[in-house]
């Protein structure tokens, strides 16, 4: 009777594995403490309890054990939406890490800035730099087996100029006057007029990669859906279920370096703190990228020293952007001496727990054009206190407020209310400009409203952050240049250099000569550093956490390039 009370409640563990998998593992310990004695007697108990462990040992239909049980080794990775419909060429709700692992780019952005070779084997800039001749691979495979080749780039970039208006974001997309084949894999790119970022755009996960020929639906409309996610890249869609899970397999017919694994299987789990307990329950393998889980998290399964951590290089850069258009912040000193109060080494340290690094200017070295000398105002309170002096904000006994004719050193910060980072940030920030006299008033918002808030001169400061590679600084100088949500173009009014900087940043766009516009970039960045129209807190990075059982591996510096292919267990 005893045999089968706990073969019946196994056969109900095992049809139900999760959460109840817990109490399963008490049945089996309940019961083979109580017959101990009989299962030393006796053979047929000694066959029962094999019979249970082997139950066990493949219970579960969502774990890496039932993966290696089928003969594939499998990467399980949480992820907090689903990935869409895998349309190369649209945008939400498609996620751009699905689509990074289907389809490929005519060239590759690299964590150092430089662009290397992908589909495309090499490519050659007119003299006029208005022609990009493309020398596509021969012998690339879609995933069906069909051939790359100059016809199905033409499709593919007819089919996104038809819906040329949902790119527009993309300078590239408005200075597109044609694309021609040369022959079955030469393809030419023709331009209105130069526009030198072409092959960071041309880099980037969206639109512009490429779908196999089965994938077009009728009329070769892909923004209004595709028939099927035909890719070149290392993956191919294997099983999906939506807002579930999605197993990538092995593309055999991949051209590259081929994955070590034979699946990916990203679960759809939209909680941070259910991602968090699947991986410590070893439900998954790894936890990738900046806000799946919380930092608090994070630091407590690293701090566990149960499991492998890494960090990549710095991807984007979180910042605060002061209005100079009216108020204090016109005063360049006044500026400064936030930079010098606030201590931002214990800032970054306490809010992301060494998670992203300190940014003492607005692009890390890496980011082309950016490699420059800038001098870093680093925390020094009593400079805070000179500088303020200096600019004629005083602070008279028994007051905890500078004051300059009548007018309290008060300033209005606004942060996204929804970010966790965000308003713990703002709080420290609060504190360390009391210290010198500098009353902040702190107001989480919609992010809209703040950067709305900021154009319209109705806050002093916001908290902004640059778009990171493969876009930046490009996208950063379109940005910095004309009037858009970014809010930079109205921040900077209020400097005396406002006008020279707008010439030159619609300069450097366009401009043919490699020398004439590093210049042009070392001048806009060291006048908005010098003029100290942003405060750079920290490079955002991604922050991976990852089983033992996984053999190590190095992070990219892409927000949605996760670097599957290199991922392995170890033997």
């Amino acid at each position: 009777m005893q045999h089968l009370l706990v073969l019946f409640m196994l056969f109900t563990f095992i049809h139900n594995p999760q959460p109840e998998k817990g109490w399963g593992i008490f049945y089996l310990y309940v019961y083979l403490h109580t017959l101990k004695e009989e299962i030393m007697l006796k053979k047929s108990c000694l066959l029962l309890v094999i019979l249970i462990v082997s139950l066990l040992a493949s219970c579960s239909a969502d774990t890496k054990t039932d993966a290696n049980h089928s003969g594939k080794k499998t990467i399980s990775i949480g992820w907090p939406l689903d990935i869409g419909p895998l349309n190369p060429h649209t945008y939400l709700p498609n996620q751009m890490t699905a689509q990074a692992m289907v389809y490929e780019s005519l060239v590759e952005y690299n964590d150092d800035g430089t662009i290397s070779p992908k589909l495309a084997e090499k490519w050659k800039v007119s003299d006029d730099q208005t022609t990009y001749t493309f020398y596509l691979r021969e012998g690339v495979k879609y995933s069906d087996g069909s051939i790359f080749n100059a016809d199905n780039v033409i499709r593919n970039f007819n089919a996104i100029l038809e819906n040329r208006k949902a790119h527009s974001w993309m300078g590239m997309v408005k200075h597109i006057d044609y694309v021609k084949k040369i022959d079955d894999y030469t393809v030419a790119l023709k331009l209105d007029e130069p526009y030198y970022p072409v092959l960071n755009e041309l880099a980037f996960v969206r639109p512009f990669r490429f779908l196999g020929d089965a994938g077009f639906p009728k009329n070769d409309a892909t923004s209004k859906g595709i028939k099927t996610a035909v890719g070149t890249g290392p993956w191919a869609l294997k099983e999906y279920k939506k807002d579930r899970y999605a197993i990538f397999k092995r593309n055999d017919n991949y051209w590259g370096e081929k994955p070590k694994v034979d699946e990916v299987k990203i679960k759809i789990i939209p909680d941070s703190e259910s991602i968090a307990l699947a991986f410590e329950n070893q439900e998954l393998d790894l936890i990738y990228g900046r806000g799946i889980v919380s930092l608090d998290n994070y630091t407590y399964l690293k701090d566990s020293g149960n499991y492998e951590t890494a960090i990549s290089e710095p991807l984007s850069t979180q910042a605060l952007l002061f209005n100079t258009q009216s108020g204090p912040l016109q005063q360049l000193k006044v500026r400064q001496a936030i930079h010098y109060a606030i201590n931002k080494q214990s800032l970054v340290s306490t809010v992301t727990h060494g998670t992203e690094k300190v940014a003492d200017t607005l692009f890390w070295d890496a980011i082309p054009y950016a490699d420059i000398d800038l001098k870093a105002l680093k925390f020094d309170s009593k400079k805070a206190k000179s500088l303020l002096n200096e600019a004629g904000w005083k602070l008279e006994n028994g007051q905890t407020i500078r004051t300059k004719d009548g007018q309290k050193l008060e300033l209005d910060l606004t942060y996204i209310a929804t970010d966790a980072i965000q308003k713990p940030m703002a709080e420290m920030i609060q504190g360390e400009l009391a210290k010198v006299g500098i009353k902040l008033n702190i107001k989480g918002t919609d992010v809209m409203v703040g950067l709305h808030q900021l154009m319209n001169d109705e806050t002093d400061i916001n908290f902004w952050r640059t778009n990171g590679p493969p876009t930046d600084p490009h996208n950063f100088i379109n940005e910095s240049a004309t009037p858009n949500a970014s809010g930079v173009y109205e921040a900077k009014r209020g400097l005396a250099e406002a006008k020279d900087l707008n010439k030159k940043v619609q300069q450097v766009l366009v401009s043919t000569d490699e020398a004439k516009r590093s210049q042009l970039y070392k001048e806009i960045l060291t006048t908005m550093h010098d003029e100290a129209l942003f405060y750079p807190i920290s490079y955002e990075t991604n922050n991976v956490i990852y089983q033992k059982s996984m053999q190590k591996f190095v992070p990219r510096a892409s927000e949605y390039d996760i670097p599957y292919t290199i991922m392995d267990f170890k033997k």
